[in-house]
C-alpha cells in the first residue's frame, strides 16, 4: 500500500486520525521493510566476502540505513509543515524515492547478517523534529535544508563507496544509486528557491551528522 500524501490527510483525516497515519509511519520505516517501487538492477556476479569485509559493509550499510530512517522522518515532517502544495508534493516525491534506500539498505544488512542500528527510534524521532523546524520558518528555509542536507549525504556517500570492499558489488550499487538519486534531490530543492545555508549553519549540521554517523556504526 501507497503512503497517504499530506493532502489527502488534511482533506479526508481529522487530527488523531493524522496522528495515528503518522505514527504508523514512523513505525514502518524504523522497523520494517517498506514495499519498493523500483529495484537495483546488481551486477550478475558477487564475490564472497570476508568475515572482515562483511563486518565492513555492515557497518556502512547500518549508517546508510539510519540515514534513510532519517530521510523519511526529515521529508514527513517537512511535508506537513510546507505552505505551498507544490512544495509539499516535492517533499513527498523525495520521501517516496528515500523510501526504496530505506527498504534497500534493510535487505542488504540482513543479507550481510549485520542489525539495524538499536537507536533508530531516537533517530527518527530527532529528525521529525528537526524537519518540522526547518518547515516552520517557511518553505525557501525548508527547501534549503534540503539542499544542504542532500549535499552532505552525497559526500558521505562517496565516502562510503572509497570504503567499501570492491568485491561488495550488491552494497556498492545500492550506494552508487543512492548517491544519484540524493544529488537529484539537492537540485531539485535549490531550484525549487531553497535558501543557502551560512557557513556556520552547514558547519554545525556537519557536525552533528558526525556524531550520528559515528554512533551508528556500532549501536
Amino acid at each position: 500500500m501507497s503512503p497517504i500524501g499530506t493532502a489527502d490527510l488534511s482533506r479526508r483525516f481529522s487530527l488523531p486520525d493524522r496522528a495515528i497515519i503518522e505514527f504508523d509511519t514512523a513505525l514502518r520505516s524504523v522497523f520494517g521493510i517498506p514495499p519498493t517501487t523500483r529495484e537495483i538492477d546488481f551486477p550478475a556476479t558477487d564475490v564472497a566476502l570476508s568475515e572482515t569485509e562483511r563486518e565492513l559493509a555492515g557497518s556502512l550499510m547500518r549508517v546508510n540505513h539510519v540515514g534513510e530512517v532519517c530521510a523519511q522522518a526529515l521529508y514527513q515532517s517537512q511535508a506537513l509543515t510546507a505552505r505551498d502544495e507544490t512544495v509539499r508534493s516535492q517533499f513527498r516525491q523525495a520521501a517516496a524515492e528515500e523510501r526504496d534506500h530505506l527498504a534497500w539498505t534493510a535487505r542488504r544488512l540482513d543479507e550481510l547478517g549485520a542489525h539495524r542500528s538499536r537507536l533508530n527510534p531516537f533517530w527518527y524521532a530527532g529528525a521529525f523534529v528537526i524537519g518540522a523546524l526547518a518547515g516552520r520558518f517557511g518553505d525557501t528555509v525548508s527547501l534549503g535544508f534540503m539542499a544542504e542536507t542532500e549535499r552532505q549525504v552525497e559526500a558521505h556517500l562517496n565516502g562510503h563507496l572509497d570504503r567499501l570492499p570492491e568485491g561488495d558489488t550488491r552494497s556498492r550499487a545500492i550506494v552508487a544509486q543512492m548517491k544519484a538519486d540524493e544529488i537529484a534531490h539537492a537540485e531539485a530543492a535549490t531550484a525549487g528557491g531553497g535558501l543557502p545555508f551560512p557557513t556556520p549553519v552547514r558547519q554545525g549540521m556537519k557536525l552533528a551528522a558526525k556524531v550520528m554517523t559515528t554512533i551508528a556504526a556500532k549501536i
